[in-house]
Parts: C-alpha cells; structure tokens; sequence
C-alpha cells in the first residue's frame, strides 16, 4: 500500500514533555526509556574554546571522516559525517527524481516519511525482494532488533543497482551488535547509515555519517554542504571513533543490561520481541494498561499506536532506575 505524506508530526521517543502532560502527578525525577540511547555516555572531554570560536577546517572534518572510517571498517573517502543521522534521512530522498520507494517494515517511521515529503510513492515492504526503484532497510531493525543477512543486502544492493536503484541500509544500532556491516565495501548504489550519539549516549552533539562508494558519496557531500558538523562535535567525535577499548567495554556492558531488562520483562507478563543492546521489545496482554501505570510511576517508555500490546524499554541508568522499573513492573 502506498502511503501519503504525513500529515501529523510522527511520535519519537525523549519527548519528556508529552510525558508531564499525559503523566502530571508522576513522581520526578522522571526514568526516560523511551529511547534508545546509551545511558552511560562517552566521558566526552571539553573541546578547547577554538571549537567554539572558529569555523571548522576542512582538515578538521577529514580528521573526523577518517577516525569514523578506521571506527567502521571503511574508507575514508566514503565517508560523509552529517548533524546527526536525521540530517541524512531527509536528505537523501532528495538526491533523486521521484520514483517508487519500499521501506522494510515496521520500522523508524521517518524514513518513509523523509520519502514521501520528497515526492516519492512510498509503500510498506516484507522483505528486501520489493520491486522499487530504492528499497529502504534498518538493520539491526528498530524496534524489533531483526537482522538481514549481509550477503542478502549485497545481492539487493546489486540488483537494485542494475537498474538505476538504490538501497540503503540504516544501522544506527550496529555499533555495539555482533553483526556484518556493508561499510567495508558498500555496493555500487548502496548507501549505509551510522549513528554516532546512540553508541555513545552524546545524542544532542547531533552527529552522524553516511558511507557509500561514487558517485553515490559525492551527492551526499554536496547534498549536505560545508560546515555541516560543529567544531565541538568534530572534536568530540574525533576522540570517542577512536577509542575502541571503550567502544568495546560499552558493548559487553549493555548486553548485560539488555539481558538483564529481558528478565524483567519476561517475569512482568512480557513476551519479548526482541531488541539491540541499547533497547528491548515486548509485547504484553495489556500495553496501555502497563504504559499507564509506568507513566504514573514517573518511567516513561515508548509505546506504538499500530501495535498497542507492543512496548520498547531503553536501558536505566543506574541502580536507582533499575530499582523503580523492577518496583513499576511488579506493581499489578
């Protein structure tokens, strides 16, 4: 089915003020789940006044391409950083005429929205065997943390190729998961999104890159023009890509907590959907019920109108957020 613009803003999770207003005698400080965000961010160190006070250089931006680059397995040249992944979405719909787009699904609802803005015929797909001039796929998916095979998004990304089409794979939540990633060699027509404040709970620096080989890379830099990405974040960003061991102990840490989360879950009535290391999924005999009574106990989680059973849950920060998540959920 093909959809239509959208007409209403879409819902995203980190909006702590719809959450005061469905919620206006919640206890504070609020727990916001609702996202999935690393609750346990980079140790950012303070960029030096001259990356607030000077537009960045060029070499700057190349110095933070190829710290991204050495992060993700590709080369330098193919990649674009961005503010923020966002950016990109809404970019990138506009590097090309009008066509059909399939976006595999459910999924992050901006994309499909990002397209239609642009004037493309977006409709819902199953699988990566859509016929579509660009097939959109989120990899690992959010929010049920679905994974498609690397050599089937290379065999998709050839076929689509073929015929003048592209296909572009988001794997915002890639970075701490045990899955393949296509930046190392993107196919002709392939286009891959990396997120950089997920992984490391700096979601506000507004971060994010695009990798792909040319011509399809060159668009995306014109597309997205100079100064793109402040000093600070250059310089933030710079640091943390290369710091692997941290990168590493963050990933090993929220598997834990993520298996920790389905535990809870699961003894609360959930049926777990499934996830990625920075959030789970569940789908539970009463959702809004549960969404209700979390969001009176002041944990706010993100919950989905076309699957109203259905909750995701970021991690908790600390042990006086597990606490009170463990004592709503229990709570019946």
């Amino acid at each position: 089915m093909t959809r239509e613009m959208e007409a209403e803003p879409i819902r995203h999770g980190g909006d702590l003020g719809e959450a005061c207003r469905l919620f206006p005698s919640a206890p504070e400080p609020w727990i916001d789940l609702s996202t999935g965000i690393n609750p346990i961010p980079y140790p950012w160190p303070a960029p030096e006044a001259s990356a607030f006070t000077r537009l960045p250089a060029p070499a700057d931006l190349a110095s933070l391409e190829h710290a991204a680059a050495h992060a993700y397995g590709a080369r330098p040249d193919h990649v674009v950083a961005a503010p923020g992944t966002q950016a990109l979405i809404d970019l990138i719909p506009r590097l090309r005429p009008p066509g059909r787009v399939a976006v595999v699904g459910p999924t992050y609802a901006e994309h499909a929205a990002s397209w239609a803005r642009a004037g493309h015929a977006v409709s819902d797909a199953a699988d990566l065997a859509a016929e579509a001039d660009v097939v959109v796929v989120v990899n690992p998916n959010n929010p049920d943390g679905r994974v498609v095979p690397t050599r089937d998004l290379a065999a998709a990304a050839v076929r689509l190729a073929g015929r003048g089409g592209w296909l572009v794979v988001d794997e915002a939540f890639a970075d701490l998961e045990p899955v393949e990633s296509l930046c190392g060699a993107p196919p002709p027509g392939c286009l891959v999104l990396r997120s950089f404040g997920k992984t490391y709970g700096l979601a506000g620096l507004r971060l994010g890159f695009a990798v792909a080989a040319e011509p399809l890379i060159g668009g995306v830099r014109r597309g997205i023009g100079p100064w793109a990405v402040s000093g600070p974040a250059i310089a933030i960003g710079r640091r943390a890509l290369a710091d692997v061991s941290w990168r590493r102990e963050a990933a090993a840490a929220r598997r834990l907590d993520a298996a920790r989360l389905d535990g809870l879950l699961a003894a609360a009535g959930g049926r777990i959907v499934g996830g990625t290391a920075l959030f789970r999924t569940a789908d539970f005999s009463d959702g809004p019920g549960l969404f209700g009574r979390l969001g009176r106990a002041g944990i706010f989680v993100r919950r989905f109108e076309a699957a109203p059973a259905r909750l995701r849950f970021g991690l908790p920060s600390d042990e006086a957020a597990w606490s009170r998540l463990e004592a709503a959920l229990g709570d019946r």
